[in-house]
């Protein structure tokens, strides 16, 4: 089984975020249950890479939280939720809780997350090498968080606009 981002987005979102250990057990149901599939490893690793890089999840770290060692996948600005065919009985297969998530603390996680993005993208003094189509999809990805979570990235969207001059 190989899971889009938004798939990836879509099945997180049935519990409101999920470990990546509960997200590859929530695949591999729904894997088995469409005629006994797997889930490849790899593959899900690079979806999971891809859909981070893109904003379609988030990696959301549970400060202060009880049995809250690894951080959680949630969907992210970018992502159109759709659940997979075959997963949408994984909530009651799998014994996790939904959960409830702080929309500030996660805009910030959003925020520190996209600034990251930006610095790796934005050219460095010495190469001046820059990725406009890269530059123009933070420049996206910042409306979309902002609509997302309450948070402002005027000052970054500067930045962005100033590269793209």
């Amino acid at each position: 089984m190989d899971a889009t981002a938004d798939e990836l987005a879509g099945v997180v979102d049935l519990f409101g975020g999920l470990t990546r250990a509960e997200l590859e057990r929530a695949l591999s149901e729904a894997a088995y249950r469409a005629d006994g599939q797997s889930v490849d490893e790899d593959a899900l690793e690079a979806a999971i890479e891809d859909a981070l890089a893109s904003f379609a999840l988030v990696r959301y770290a549970r400060h202060g939280i009880e049995d809250a060692d690894e951080p959680l996948l949630v969907a992210g600005p970018t992502a159109f939720p759709s659940v997979p065919e075959h997963a949408e009985d994984v909530p009651h297969i799998l014994d996790v809780d939904r959960r409830r998530l702080d929309r500030e603390a996660l805009g910030e996680t959003a925020r520190e997350q996209f600034r990251e993005a930006l610095e790796e993208a934005l050219p460095d003094d010495s190469s001046g090498d820059v990725s406009e189509e890269r530059l123009r999809r933070l420049l996206d990805v910042s409306y979309d968080i902002e609509a997302w979570a309450p948070v402002e990235l005027d000052e970054e969207r500067r930045r962005l606009e100033d590269a793209l001059e």
